[in-house]
């Protein structure tokens, strides 16, 4: 059984967002429930993944309330917002932002090093383990430009997941890749889901989206409609909702 909205893992409320006096984002209420996984679709320049960044904590918002966990995100200093994200958050971005000059495997471990999380030990033998189960345990000693995007997409992965979080910010997270690229990254964030890690993902994919519990349609800064995926032809569904909005 999906998870339900009565105790919601994020909370935004009536979040306004400006970028050079421009409003991007008018007023935004967004749940997402402990475990759900909802799709955050909609034409460039709408707002999608000012959203993403706003409720996430990795901006600032110029009005509104954003509740994750339990914790109000808009009241919190910076290094305790920081610390939220480094602990109970993860993110996968279309470009993996892995140093270039340190192996895959490097790359992971590094991310809960930093935080101190566990003996050196430890850290190791848990990004190992992560590697392998994102079906690249054999590639954690090549560098970044020695693997495909694919691949270095599930490392990313592997990274935002070494501290076990809440929920997992993806946007675009299949953007660059080819189809078959990306069905396995979003396999990979299926099985996450299914075990009970929330996913917030902003894609363009309906292929993506119709893997979601919930798509969210933004349009000009506001949430213009959703669909709850609980029908068998998903991605007709994400495409007639799309055309009606003129998406």
């Amino acid at each position: 059984m999906r998870p339900t909205m009565t105790d919601a893992l994020l909370v935004a409320s009536e979040v306004h967002k400006s970028f050079g006096g421009t409003e991007v984002l008018h007023g935004v209420d967004l749940r997402v429930a402990p475990g759900e996984f909802v799709a955050v679709m909609g034409p460039s320049g709408s707002g999608k993944s000012t959203l993403l960044n706003s409720i996430a904590g990795l901006d600032t918002v110029d009005a509104g309330r954003i509740r994750f966990d339990g914790t109000e995100l808009t009241t919190l200093a910076a290094d305790a917002l920081a610390d939220v994200r480094r602990t109970r958050m993860g993110f996968v971005f279309q470009q993996p932002t892995l140093l270039r000059d340190l192996t895959l495997l490097d790359n992971i471990v590094l991310t809960s090093a930093l935080g101190g999380v566990g003996t050196a030990a430890d850290r190791v033998a848990r990004a190992e383990s992560l590697l392998a189960r994102a079906g690249i345990g054999g590639l954690g000693g090549r560098f970044p430009s020695q693997v495909s995007g694919g691949q270095l997409q599930r490392a990313g992965i592997c990274r935002a997941l070494m501290r076990e979080p809440r929920i997992l910010f993806g946007d675009e997270p299949t953007g660059a890749l080819n189809s078959r690229a990306a069905d396995e990254v979003m396999d990979l964030l299926g099985e996450l889901n299914a075990e009970g890690t929330a996913l917030l993902v902003v894609t363009h994919d309906a292929n993506v989206a119709a893997r979601a519990d919930r798509v969210v349609f933004m349009k000009d800064g506001r949430i213009a409609d959703e669909v709850q995926l609980d029908g068998t032809d998903l991605v007709a569904a994400i495409n007639t909702s799309m055309q009606e909005l003129a998406i």
